[in-house]
């Protein structure tokens, strides 16, 4: 009985009764934080639905104009570019809070699209609306592709206004189009692609 009661012995000290050390890593779970989602800015050429829980007849779904503005019955013209929809009902909030009863107002956007303009050596140029990423390819192609007999494609100018500044930015579409292994390029809102002749000079 005792060179049992040692054994016991011996199995608990060397059982660490449990308790790891402190160094030693647990396998106790980890709260990940979800990552945030993108903040949604309204802007010109989105189509918002506003809705108005207690005034159905109020109900409206429009698209920003390019002055940024939508117009509403009882309220007239509202800023929408620049906000987030929940700005724009909290503002819509404020702005009807004399007109109806009824504090609950919904905005929630339907369709988003920008514009991009695209001038120079192509077939059509103009201005394009995409409602999804666009590259500075595919704005070619949806004015009709290159004018071959004239465009540099090896340099090729994206003009953007970043924080009030115009910036340049040369890309080489030629390389794409060869299927070389080149990382797209792709367009913010209001981008200009500029697609030059060849020997022209910037």
């Amino acid at each position: 009985m005792f060179f049992c009661g040692l054994i016991l012995a011996a199995i608990f000290v060397f059982s660490g009764c449990a308790t790891p050390p402190k160094n030693q890593k647990t396998s106790t779970p980890v709260a990940v934080e979800p990552a945030h989602s993108e903040i949604i800015i309204l802007r010109e050429g989105d189509i918002v639905k506003i809705s108005f829980p207690g005034s159905a007849n109020l109900d409206t779904t429009q698209q920003i104009r390019r002055d940024g503005k939508i117009s509403l019955a009882l309220v007239g013209e509202v800023q929408a570019a620049g906000l987030t929809p929940n700005d724009l009902q909290d503002s819509l909030i404020k702005l009807y809070s004399t007109q109806i009863a009824s504090k609950e107002i919904t905005v929630a956007l339907q369709s988003s699209s920008f514009p991009v303009f695209v001038t120079g050596a192509v077939v059509h140029p103009g201005k394009i609306l995409s409602d999804h990423p666009i590259t500075a390819l595919e704005a070619v192609m949806e004015s009709g592709g290159f004018d071959y007999a004239t465009a540099n494609l090896k340099a090729v100018k994206i003009i953007r206004n970043e924080n009030g500044v115009m910036k340049d930015y040369i890309i080489n579409l030629k390389r794409v189009l060869d299927g070389k292994d080149e990382k797209p390029f792709y367009l913010k809102p209001s981008d200009i692609i500029y697609v030059s002749e060849r020997f022209e000079l910037f």
